[in-house]
């Protein structure tokens, strides 16, 4: 497999993914600034509302995310020096921490909304329900596209595109900082 130098403009994964990368953090971090300043109108309101909310499961998803991305920047480095198997491996425990992090979100939101606390309960739920089900609509795709380069990776194909695993790594690389984001914000902040 060969590899290329990747430079400002021609970065690893290509040009378009960093551009939807940057669009997509730019988006996630006006609705947290957003946020913030409803925050700051009502603090009692966010600060009671955000109480309700595990700590615990933010933390642990935060660590199934990272994990997650830890071995999937493994599974590239392996996958650029031709060890398919271990590759693979690496891919496959990246999709567990993705599924681990969407298991304990259902959780979570069976629990929330048993409790009644739904997107229109008040302003903060509607922000929780918002940014974190818009971050699990990019877990699944980035799910979908690591499980399609693991089937690829285990078929040993020679035309497996280092652009195009690269392209989804960053991808899923970009769920891991948007929920950097979002974590402390709904968790522990307000």
């Amino acid at each position: 497999m060969k590899t290329k130098q990747a430079s400002f403009y021609d970065p690893p994964g290509g040009m378009l993914i960093w551009i939807l990368i940057i669009l997509e953090v730019l988006t996630f971090s006006i609705a947290l600034i957003v946020l913030a300043f409803k925050a700051h109108h009502d603090p009692q309101l966010f600060h009671q509302s955000r109480k309700l909310l595990h700590t615990e499961y933010g933390a642990l998803n935060t660590i199934f995310l990272l994990t997650s991305g830890y071995f999937m920047a493994r599974a590239i480095y392996k996958l650029k020096n031709g060890w398919y198997e271990e590759s693979s491996r690496n891919v496959l425990i990246a999709i567990g921490g993705g599924l681990s992090f969407l298991i304990l979100k259902s959780v979570e939101y069976y629990e929330k909304l048993d409790q009644g606390l739904g997107i229109g309960y008040n302003d903060f739920f509607q922000y929780y329900w918002m940014l974190t089900l818009f971050h699990v609509i990019h877990v699944l795709v980035g799910l979908g596209i690591i499980v399609v380069l693991y089937f690829n990776i285990r078929k040993k194909k020679n035309e497996i595109s280092m652009e195009d695993a690269e392209a989804g790594a960053a991808f899923w690389h970009m769920c891991d900082l948007i929920w950097l984001l979002i974590f402390p914000a709904l968790y522990l902040l307000f």
